[in-house]
């Protein structure tokens, strides 16, 4: 929700399994590198990607639950077994109730129990639809809002509690545009025949919620057309992702009076005072003020049963997984073939599994790390952190665009990065959550009811630095610009991006590349703008601002020029962050890689150099593909460029990468050196 919260290394978090050491015999003739993987049809400086990751793809295919598929999801597939195995122990052992041992396990046996799914069908949430159908004035409508967004069902707006962007001291309430029922704003104005075929889609999909509520199918033809009405005005109200990718764009402080004052048919007191938000002493955040100006409109033209015929159909958009088959089926239907192209609904037990992360991920995680993290991962990951913070404080200092006063704040702000690698101090106390062995549904519900309250009463509060973004078993990590740190969960400490075996190269290049990325965040476009205290605070020369947008916009450029589809191309502005980020990352990655003994001593493993092996470690990171509608979603609304053009978009900017593998200007690839993007 908040674009700035926290800068992942990929938008979709991943669990993971096992990440620990592998024990391998002495006498093993384990590789950490297989040479014939790669495919030698084609150059590295024609297609580095492909080189590296042809193979692979081939033998990968992607499956058919999967609009996307690739290492990260290779690993993913690996570790639901494992917490399968914790949620089914969970739910045979006789545990007391209100430990977390109950709670999992009865989460388990409703998630799995289809037939009382089936046989209760919609009764769990008829209250919830029921209440719907009560409202009768505006106060109701606000009211009901603030009941689904403690569901985390946000439907007309959201909102979203987390750090003041200026006072990262303060917790603070902020309001954001959303309540979209496509994926973002362009999918409901974007004129080609795909985006016209995907908003029929959505019409039909709305209309077949509404017949398996019961209505007919004229009536349901009706609320459809209705929905995508309502809609199509908020979308054109809503900010695009790019114009949001700039801090002060969606940084508007102001009092509730004033909110109230700007919107006077929304009643706020109704709507806070529904979702028992704690007093907001200093203010909240509204990010998007014309989108709620817009709203305010609506609130008077849009009637009271259009709003209920709205409101309807996104709580059941929002609960329809964990029903019973016919509307899973219907919401897979759209929401993954129709938009992304998935072929088959994964085994319900994975299902299960996924949401039992999202909801309870932490009770879970105390358990994951028990079994699959090493302390020994643990150590190498901190030397190799402080080892490329080092390589980033070198860089800073050798930069010949940057002035010193600026080098002397970046070097502040990079001393003061706080580190956190596998899991957290102190783990989330689940004792006020009530999950019993009623109704699936009705645990999830209550699952985020309770995350929701838990962030509500931070509003106010001290900041607990303690806490993650993160669950331990997810393959991801991330830069939260607001703590000015850095976090590695366990899971992303396996190959093939650390192992313990493995050579230097391929770790730098791998997990190396990782850590250099999230670094790198604290000081890409967005990052860069923030303090050593996590303030938004332009601590740049207004010379070295210029200077940084000036190589920044060589990136924009050339990532604007990576069309993956026909008739769609990367954004460049949308994706800069993240370029920017992995570019720097590798970069400092190498610099660490170089103070090492292993790479001054220079030698050969299966006639691959040490330089060589640093980035076939990092091309190997980002293998997979896409079916065609998963890549448009990618495009259309990830601030991620595609796995493809984050490894041969980097490395065609670094002048190492020529060296070793004797780049030529022959090449497809070959950039000039005049033509690279030169920042960190």
């Amino acid at each position: 929700m908040r674009k700035s919260a926290l800068w992942l290394l990929l938008a979709v978090p991943f669990v993971a399994a096992s990440c620990g050491d592998k024990k391998q015999d002495a006498k093993s003739d384990y590789k950490a590198f297989d040479v014939s993987s790669l495919d030698t049809t084609v150059n590295p400086g024609d297609d580095f990607f492909g080189f590296v990751n042809n193979k692979w793809i081939a033998a990968h295919p992607i499956p058919a639950d999967k609009g996307k598929y690739g290492a990260f999801y290779m690993l993913d597939d690996n570790s639901l077994s494992m917490l399968r195995n914790t949620l089914e122990s969970a739910s045979k052992a006789k545990a007391q109730k209100g430990t977390n041992t109950q709670k999992v396990g009865d989460f388990w046996v409703t998630g799995m129990d289809t037939v009382a799914i089936e046989k209760a069908g919609i009764t769990p949430i008829k209250p919830y639809l029921d209440n719907i159908q009560a409202i009768q004035s505006s106060d109701d409508l606000m009211r009901t809002a603030a009941q689904m967004h403690r569901m985390y069902t946000f439907a007309m707006f959201m909102n979203w509690v987390g750090q003041d962007d200026k006072n990262s001291a303060d917790v603070i309430m902020s309001m954001w545009q959303g309540g979209l029922g496509l994926p973002d704003r362009e999918y409901y104005f974007l004129p080609d025949a795909r985006m016209q075929q995907i908003r029929t889609d959505y019409i039909a999909h709305v209309k077949n919620v509404f017949m398996l509520l019961g209505a007919d199918e004229a009536t349901a033809q009706k609320n459809a057309s209705t929905i995508m009405n309502i809609e199509m005005q908020m979308a054109k109200a809503s900010m695009t992702n790019t114009d949001m990718r700039v801090p002060e764009n969606i940084y508007h402080k102001m009092s509730v009076a004033d909110f109230q004052k700007m919107t006077p048919n929304m009643n706020w007191s109704v709507y806070f005072g529904e979702l028992k938000t704690p007093e907001f002493k200093t203010g909240i955040n509204v990010a998007q003020p014309e989108f709620f100006k817009t709203m305010n409109g609506l609130m008077k033209s849009v009637p009271l049963d259009d709003w209920k015929v709205y409101l309807t159909y996104h709580f059941v958009d929002g609960t329809s997984e964990f029903l019973n088959d016919a509307f899973v089926m219907e919401h897979f239907d759209f929401h993954s073939k129709k938009l992304n192209g998935i072929e088959q609904i994964k085994p319900r037990w994975k299902r299960v599994v996924e949401t039992a992360d999202f909801c309870i991920g932490e009770a879970l995680g105390e358990e994951y790390v028990k079994q699959a993290f090493s302390p020994e991962a643990k150590k190498r990951a901190d030397e190799m952190v402080a080892n490329i913070k080092t390589a980033m404080g070198v860089r800073i200092n050798q930069l010949d665009w940057m002035s010193d006063s600026t080098k002397m704040q970046a070097i502040k702000k990079l001393n003061s990065f706080t580190v956190k690698i596998g899991y957290p101090d102190k783990w989330r106390d689940y004792s006020a959550l009530e999950i019993d062995r009623s109704a699936y549904v009705l645990n999830v519900i209550h699952a985020v009811e309770f995350e929701a309250k838990r962030n509500y009463d931070k509003i106010g509060k001290p900041v607990d630095k303690t806490e993650w973004g993160m669950t331990p078993q997810t393959v991801n990590a991330y830069y939260n610009p607001s703590n000015n740190e850095i976090v590695f969960p366990a899971a992303i400490l396996q190959a093939p991006f650390f192992d313990a075996q493995a050579d230097d190269a391929l770790n730098y290049g791998g997990i190396g590349a990782v850590i250099g990325h999230e670094i790198t965040h604290g000081f890409d476009d967005q990052g860069r703008q923030y303090d050593a205290k996590g303030n938004l605070n332009m601590w740049w020369t207004p010379e070295d601002n210029e200077k940084f947008m000036t190589r920044a916009n060589v990136v924009v450029t050339q990532f604007n020029s990576y069309c993956p589809l026909d008739s769609l191309c990367i954004n460049g502005q949308l994706t800069l962050g993240e370029n920017i980020a992995d570019f720097g990352g590798l970069t400092i990655a190498y610099e660490a890689y170089k103070m090492t003994d292993e790479y001054k001593a220079g030698k050969t493993i299966d006639g691959i150099t040490p330089q060589q092996r640093f980035f076939l470690g990092f091309g190997r990171i980002w293998a997979g593909s896409y079916r065609e509608d998963a890549m448009r979603a990618q495009l259309l609304t990830n601030p991620h460029s595609p796995g493809e053009w984050r490894v041969n978009g980097t490395v065609v900017n670094m002048p190492e990468w020529y060296d070793a593998w004797g780049i030529k200007e022959d090449a497809a690839m070959y950039l000039a050196p005049e033509s690279r993007a030169k920042i960190w």
